[in-house]
């Protein structure tokens, strides 16, 4: 079966996280590649003037026990993140500089897990830095080239491009055509996919 759709995700997004991880796990059982789509959240919600959950109190406190609970039922090793925000511009702009390399999945699966399964502050850059030469990533070039023009405007279009799509959050899956927002709607994509 070679069938596919795309998955629209921010590190930020502990959401993103479990929806990675369930992803991780159903792949080979449907035979098809999910593409990973690398959009800026903060931007998105910008765009669409939305507010995030994480800066309205009531909200954020429901999202931290809720995302335990989810992980929970789904066996997803997690741990809340206590410096959350992240802010995850370079590690976004990393994900583009990692499919140049070859390297975007395992960077993908890496830095979600620094995040959302190790806690680590992935605010600090001495923390980043020692989490790329884990998996043998120069820190240095490879940040710089994060950093690069080229790549600040691979992410904003991309970011753009979902905002025309009616994406408005993450995660987001679009199967033909069809969105389906946050990581319980997984399961519907899939069943659009293999129509």
């Amino acid at each position: 079966m070679n069938k596919s759709f795309d998955f629209y995700f921010d590190f930020i997004s502990p959401y993103s996280f479990i929806a990675h991880k369930k992803i991780k796990k159903i792949e080979s059982e449907y035979n098809f590649k999910i593409k990973y789509k690398p959009i800026l959240l903060g931007g998105l919600h910008n765009l669409h003037n939305i507010k995030a959950p994480a800066f309205i109190p009531s909200k954020a406190k429901f999202m931290i026990r809720d995302c335990k609970m989810v992980a929970e039922k789904n066996k997803i090793d997690f741990k809340f993140n206590s410096y959350f925000p992240i802010k995850s511009l370079n590690l976004m702009r990393g994900v583009l500089v990692a499919e140049e390399d070859g390297v975007k999945d395992y960077y993908i699966d890496e830095i979600f897990n620094s995040i959302w399964k190790n806690g680590l502050n992935m605010n600090d850059e001495s923390v980043i830095d020692k989490v790329l030469k884990n998996f043998n990533i120069n820190p240095k070039t490879f940040l710089l080239r994060a950093q690069s023009q080229n790549i600040k405007d691979a992410l904003r279009q991309k970011t753009e491009e979902a905002f025309r799509k009616g994406i408005f959050g993450a995660p987001t899956f679009i199967a033909k055509n069809k969105i389906f927002w946050g990581q319980d709607r997984l399961q519907y994509a899939i069943s659009e996919a293999i129509k």
